[in-house]
C-alpha cells in the first residue's frame, strides 16, 4: 500500500473539446516524426477497434479463439488460473482437440503465482506451452536474466486477428472498472471518504485486423522460436490479407534488456512534433531525463499537456517515484490527474486528435530498457476523436493534482517519494 497523500485533491475539469480535423500539414508532420522514430514505413488497409477493460477485451478474444480454423497464439506476461484464466483454458483445450494449433507463451515471473498444474492440463490436452526465461533455472537467478520479462500481451489468431494491449489474464479485471464495480464486494468507502481496498482494474486494449497482422504475429514467433524447443509447425501462419480499413498502423516492439526501443522514439518524436494537445495515460510514471524533457517542452511552447496517472497501485514504488517528479512537470504546466476509484492500468497516449497508441508499453525504465514490450501506433483522425472520447471520460472521474497544494505536501510523503526515486532504475 502507498503512503496516504495529506491533499485535498480537486476534480479534475473535462479537457477541452476536441477540435476539429487536424490539418494536413499536422498529419504530415506526425507521419513523418513516426516513420523517422520507427525506421520503417506505414502500414495501410487496416481496421482498429478500441475495447475497454478486461471484461469486454476478454469477450472479444473469446469470439476469435472459438472461430479458430488453423492456430491461436497467445502471449500474457500474466497467466493466472482462476477467472477468465480457467475460460481460457477450456476453450483453448477445445480448439486443440478440434486440431487446430494452439500456442502459449507466458512469463515466468509475471505469473509466478500460477500453478504448474494449470499448464500441465493445457499440455495434456494438446496445447503448446513456453515458459519465458524460466526463474527455476539457477542461471536466470543469478544474472542479469532475472530482470528481462516478456510484458508482452498479445494474440494472433489465424494470422488475420490480432490483439495487443496493457489487458493480463487474471481476475483483478473480472469487475470492470467502473465505480460501482469497484465498490462490490469491498464495502462501502470509509467515512474519510478513501478508495475502497481492492478497486476495479481500468485499462485498454484493441482488436485489429488488416495487413498490420503479420508483423504482430512476426513478433511472437521470433519469441517462441528463441524461448521455447517446440516448433512452430504448418504453413498457414502468414495468410494472404487484403486491405479491410482505412487505419495507418505501425508496431513498435522490442525484445527485452535492448537498448534501443522503437516505441520510445516514436514516443519522443510524436512529442516533439505535437502542435495542440498530449493526452496521456499511464500505469507507472518512472520517466527518463528526455521523457521529461519532451514533456517539459511540449508545455512550455504552449501544448495542452494532460497526464491521467494511478493514484492507488498493486506497487507502492512507482508510484511514489513518479510522484517525485510532479513538482517540475507542475511547475512547467503540465496538468496532473490522479484516478482513485479504480486501479488504472492502461498504457495509452493520443496526440492533437491524430497520434494514437495502444500496448504494454509504461512510461516507467522497466518499459524502456529491460522489459519485451509491445505497441500499436495508429496515425487516424477518427480513432483518436474517440481515443479522446475516452480520455475526457475517464478524466471526468479523476482528481486533479493542484501545484499549491502538492507543494504543500507533508515529509512523511516527501521522503517516501526520495525513497523510491533512488530505485527508479529499476522500476
Amino acid at each position: 500500500m502507498s503512503a496516504p497523500v495529506s491533499l485535498r485533491l480537486s476534480p479534475s475539469p473535462k479537457p477541452p473539446t476536441p477540435a476539429k480535423a487536424p490539418p494536413l500539414m499536422t498529419v504530415h508532420s506526425h507521419a513523418h516524426a513516426l516513420v523517422a522514430g520507427l525506421g520503417e514505413p506505414l502500414v495501410t488497409g487496416n481496421r482498429v477497434a478500441l475495447l475497454q477493460d478486461g471484461p469486454g477485451t476478454y469477450a472479444a478474444m473469446f469470439e476469435a479463439i472459438d472461430n479458430a480454423r488453423d492456430h491461436v497464439n497467445l502471449e500474457s506476461y500474466i497467466l493466472e488460473a482462476e477467472g477468465p484464466g480457467e475460460e481460457f483454458a477450456r476453450r483453448l483445450i477445445a480448439r486443440a482437440k478440434a486440431g487446430v494449433r494452439v500456442n502459449v507463451l507466458y512469463d515466468s515471473f509475471g505469473s509466478i503465482g500460477t500453478p504448474s498444474t494449470y499448464f500441465d492440463h493445457l499440455r495434456a490436452n494438446g496445447v503448446n506451452v513456453c515458459e519465458y526465461n524460466p526463474l527455476r533455472r539457477l542461471g536466470n537467478l543469478l544474472s542479469r536474466a532475472l530482470h528481462l520479462r516478456d510484458h508482452r500481451k498479445l494474440m494472433v489468431v489465424d494470422g488475420r486477428i490480432g490483439f495487443i494491449g496493457g489487458v493480463n489474464i487474471s481476475p483483478v479485471y473480472s469487475a470492470g472498472s467502473s465505480p460501482l464495480a469497484a465498490l462490490a464486494g469491498s464495502g462501502a468507502a470509509s467515512a474519510g471518504g478513501q478508495a475502497p481496498d481492492k478497486p476495479g482494474w481500468r485499462d485498454t486494449h484493441v482488436r485489429v485486423e488488416g495487413p498490420i497482422v503479420a508483423q504482430l504475429q512476426r513478433l511472437f514467433m521470433r519469441h517462441w522460436s528463441k524461448h521455447s524447443s517446440i516448433a512452430l509447425r504448418g504453413t498457414h501462419y502468414f495468410p494472404p490479407i487484403a486491405p479491410v480499413g482505412a487505419h495507418r498502423v505501425a508496431v513498435a516492439a522490442c525484445d527485452a534488456g535492448r537498448r534501443r526501443n522503437p516505441f520510445y522514439r516514436a514516443l519522443l518524436s510524436a512529442l516533439a512534433a505535437s502542435e495542440q494537445r498530449i493526452y496521456l495515460t499511464t500505469a507507472y510514471l518512472v520517466p527518463t531525463r528526455r521523457l521529461m524533457r519532451a514533456l517539459v517542452r511540449a508545455a512550455r511552447r504552449g501544448v495542452e499537456v494532460h497526464l491521467l496517472l494511478p493514484g492507488v497501485s498493486d506497487f507502492w514504488a512507482p508510484l511514489q517515484a513518479g510522484r517525485s517528479h510532479y513538482s517540475r512537470l507542475l511547475r512547467a504546466g503540465v496538468h496532473l490527474h490522479e484516478l482513485h476509484d479504480t486501479l488504472l492500468h492502461a498504457k495509452t497516449c493520443v496526440i492533437d486528435g491524430l497520434w494514437t497508441t495502444v500496448g504494454s508499453s509504461n512510461l516507467d525504465w522497466r518499459s524502456f530498457l529491460h522489459n519485451a514490450e509491445a505497441n500499436l501506433v495508429i496515425l487516424d483522425a477518427g480513432l483518436g476523436s474517440e481515443m479522446e472520447q475516452v480520455f475526457s471520460a475517464d478524466l471526468a472521474r479523476a482528481r486533479e493534482i493542484r501545484r499549491d497544494e502538492w507543494a504543500r505536501r507533508g515529509m512523511r510523503q516527501r521522503l517516501v517519494e526520495m525513497l523510491a526515486r533512488r530505485f527508479e532504475f529499476f522500476l
